[in-house]
């Protein structure tokens, strides 16, 4: 059984192919609750298009959700310009529910790599099974698909492949899981981004070192080999009391943020501090927002150990 790589191996794997990646806030603890499921073990990347445009909302909208399906809704989220925006490391709200020949087909890679494949049933749950990535793409047909975007989703997506011995037919597109789905859509006057080009792309970096580059001098192929079973904790099911701490730690976190970002700090000498404290007044300054700051962090280090302390 191939177990979930942890957020640091999943980096990783990641920046080794040579994608660009940006951590989107607390990413490496943002996942479904232990009641939604489980995440593995896994099988399979799967590609999704966002039906959105501009990378910062999207990117929100994929670690947040909405009112009908919360957040995360992938694991990373690829931008046109082809930064991978990272948003969770866990069970994601991505896949949903899929036809489970299409599982047997990907976990024994022994379907034709070059057809699109058709799911009939909606009987098991993807999001245990499968990595997902949203691309920013209205998915109306038209939308262009920049060559940066592609080659993003073909490098992500080889990272994994990569990590665990895969070769391509472990790479699916939403459409081919879930009948009723179309993504990914190929637009206008962009790159075609149907699965089996993808399949075929992926495969074609499998057989280069993952330095590699298209257009760069060629290199012996090499056949990508399993490689020893990530040695990280599995994921496992969290009880109710730790999903509600990390709940509480990742809130906190954000709240650090936005403090953080406050500006501009208005600077007053240790001497007006020391009198506001005394007087039970309000600190409004740069010593007082670094404190409180300070103390969150503390805050957050005591729930975090706590919670590995349990797990």
């Amino acid at each position: 059984m191939a177990t979930p790589l942890s957020p640091d191996r999943l980096l990783s794997a990641l920046r080794a192919e040579g994608v660009k990646v940006v951590e989107y806030k607390s990413w490496r603890v943002h996942r479904r609750p232990a009641s939604t499921g489980t995440f593995g073990p896994v099988n399979g990347v799967m590609i999704h298009h966002t039906v959105t445009s501009g990378t910062a909302s999207s990117v929100e909208l994929c670690y947040n959700g909405h009112s009908a399906l919360p957040g995360p809704l992938c694991h990373g989220v690829i931008a046109k310009d082809g930064t991978v925006h990272l948003v969770s490391a866990g069970r994601a709200n991505h896949a949903g529910r899929g036809d489970d020949d299409v599982l047997r087909q990907v976990q024994a890679e022994s379907y034709d790599r070059g057809k699109t494949i058709t799911p009939n049933e909606a009987n098991t749950d993807g999001n245990a099974r499968f990595y997902g990535f949203e691309c920013v793409n209205l998915g109306d047909g038209r939308d262009p698909w920049p060559a940066a975007q592609r080659e993003a989703i073909v490098r992500a997506s080889a990272a994994i492949c990569r990590a665990y011995g895969w070769s391509a037919r472990s790479v699916i597109g939403h459409r081919e899981w879930q009948p009723g789905k179309i993504d990914p859509r190929t637009g206008q006057g962009g790159v075609d981004v149907a699965p089996p080009v993808l399949r075929r792309l992926i495969d074609e970096r499998l057989a280069h070192p993952a330095s590699w580059s298209p257009g760069a001098e060629p290199t012996k192929p090499t056949t990508p080999t399993p490689t020893t079973p990530p040695k990280e904790t599995p994921d496992v099911a969290l009880t109710p009391a730790q999903d509600a701490r990390l709940a509480r730690i990742e809130k906190r976190l954000e709240e650090v943020a936005k403090n953080a970002a406050v500006a501009p700090w208005t600077y007053k000498n240790a001497a007006l501090v020391a009198e506001a404290k005394k007087t039970g007044g309000k600190v409004p300054d740069m010593h007082g927002r670094i404190e409180a700051i300070q103390a969150a962090l503390t805050e957050l280090t005591k729930l975090v150990t706590t919670l590995t302390k349990e797990s």
